[in-house]
């Protein structure tokens, strides 16, 4: 039998790249995302089983980005690969062109528009990560000539995937989980949740399955981004902030942050503002801000204190120091000043998100006597359900519930450590009727599905 961790990760975008190969008016796909999620893995898997030849550019190399210094005619540049690669014009369809790390020439970006219009036959996907700013370089940037997908650090489901826990992952699919399966998913999630979905971090875990192995690993990944910081600053003032930001943010995950003397130092808001948007740019550290409303569209307040967003969990908890304790947890609600989870199940949320990039939202409202705070708020079928992400008894969901006494319908989440199940309750001060949804945390990636369900059963059942 064939060790899992000796296997290509199945990601789950890959669906989405079939979808684009089949087209008859294909552009040119860009894989988008931070350093070391899987992109150039992802494309190579990809070519080795749905195409016949591959020719991979490395824009790293100065030998591949040589290519796009030489030639300005995209039919010229194409000709010359396939004449060093001793392929025939004739195999052209059956021919993928990968160019990875594109940011490097914003030549080759621009260019891309030109293997739209000409070149029509020819399979291109590129990949890249600090986009954001190579493109802020490009003169003439292929707007409509361009189709993106997004890659994140795997998932629940691609993580089992990587085990090879198929019967855990079918279990994933049938609503309500089964109880007999809940301890199983449970013991998984919290495995997950404690090394994160680094593909070389879990690639690292599946061979020994011992966590001693994985701090080399992690350090690696995270130093490598803290040397990217000096590629985003315009000054050495600039680096210094960036570099702060970095260093200290994981202490700010519990809370909402102020940019102002972010980190206990000295840095000015506009100072720290920049640095954390640039971050939030490269995917490293997301900026999540509030929603104040509670019917669709839900649109981000950027005046209100935003919460941050790590790409990977398993990269907090190294930063963080915490892996060793959470071993001992049997309910990981409480780690880390009970900020772990929510953060792990944002995290979740935004994994699904290949086509675009709409980061999650929070909701607030904030009087000068009493606030109210909902972990995560999602549209579905037309209607903001609100999610809290914590354990206890459903009456202690004072947010949650001032929430559903704003909307006009009944449906409402907590994730928890516990089972699967539906509860009607009533809203203490209001009165209002509304059913309780009660999630397992390893169900993030499936919410939809779940509410799906809820839905069905009050139209069975209604309040």
């Amino acid at each position: 039998m064939t060790n899992p961790s000796e296997l290509p990760f199945k990601r789950q975008v890959t669906d989405r790249l079939l979808v684009w190969k089949k087209q008859t008016d294909r552009k040119p796909l860009m894989i988008r995302g931070a350093r070391q999620v899987g992109k150039t893995t992802l494309v190579q898997e990809f070519a080795r089983t749905h195409f016949k030849h591959i020719i991979i550019l490395n824009l790293e190399r100065v030998a591949d980005l040589a290519y796009f210094q030489r030639f300005d005619h995209a039919p010229t540049l194409v000709d010359a690969l396939f004449l060093d690669r001793n392929l025939s014009v004739e195999q052209r369809r059956e021919t993928l062109l990968f160019i990875d790390e594109i940011q490097e020439s914003p030549k080759a970006i621009a260019m891309l528009r030109y293997f739209y219009e000409d070149l029509p036959d020819l399979p291109v996907i590129a990949a890249g990560s600090l986009l954001e700013h190579a493109m802020n370089r490009v003169p003439n940037i292929p707007v409509g000539r361009v189709g993106y997908v997004f890659l994140h650090p795997l998932n629940f489901p691609e993580f089992l995937a990587a085990k090879g826990h198929q019967t855990a992952l079918d279990q994933l699919d049938h609503l309500p989980v089964s109880a007999h399966a809940h301890p199983t998913l449970l013991r998984l999630f919290h495995e997950y949740a404690i090394i994160g979905g680094m593909p070389e971090v879990v690639q690292t875990f599946l061979k020994r399955e011992q966590l001693t192995d994985l701090p080399p690993v992690y350090e690696q990944i995270w130093g490598t981004y803290k040397d990217d910081v000096a590629k985003y600053a315009n000054n050495d003032t600039e680096a210094r902030v960036l570099k702060h930001v970095i260093r200290t943010a994981h202490t700010a995950i519990d809370q909402r942050i102020k940019f102002e003397n972010f980190g206990r130092s000295n840095y000015r808001s506009r100072e720290v503002g920049e640095a954390l948007r640039n971050l939030d740019d490269a995917r490293v550290i997301q900026l999540i801000y509030p929603t104040t409303d509670v019917t669709p569209p839900l649109m981000p307040d950027i005046r209100k204190s935003p919460r941050l967003l790590f790409l990977d969990t398993g990269l907090l908890n190294y930063e963080l120091g915490i892996q060793s304790q959470m071993l001992s947890m049997s309910d990981l609600s409480m780690a880390y000043k009970g900020a772990l989870i929510p953060h792990l199940i944002m995290q979740e949320v935004l994994s699904l998100e290949s086509m675009s990039w709409h980061k999650p939202l929070f909701w607030v409202r904030e009087k000068a006597q009493t606030s109210a705070e909902v972990d995560l708020v999602v549209v579905h079928q037309g209607r903001a359900v609100p999610v809290e992400i914590k354990s206890g008894k459903a009456g202690t969901l004072r947010s949650l519930h001032e929430f559903i006494e704003r909307v006009d319908h009944p449906y409402a989440v907590r994730m928890y450590a516990g089972e699967f199940k539906v509860e009607q309750h009533v809203t203490p001060r209001a009165r209002k009727p509304y059913l309780l949804l009660n999630l397992p945390y390893y169900l993030g990636t499936k919410l939809r599905d779940c509410l799906d369900y809820l839905v069905h059963q009050d139209q069975v059942n209604p309040v």
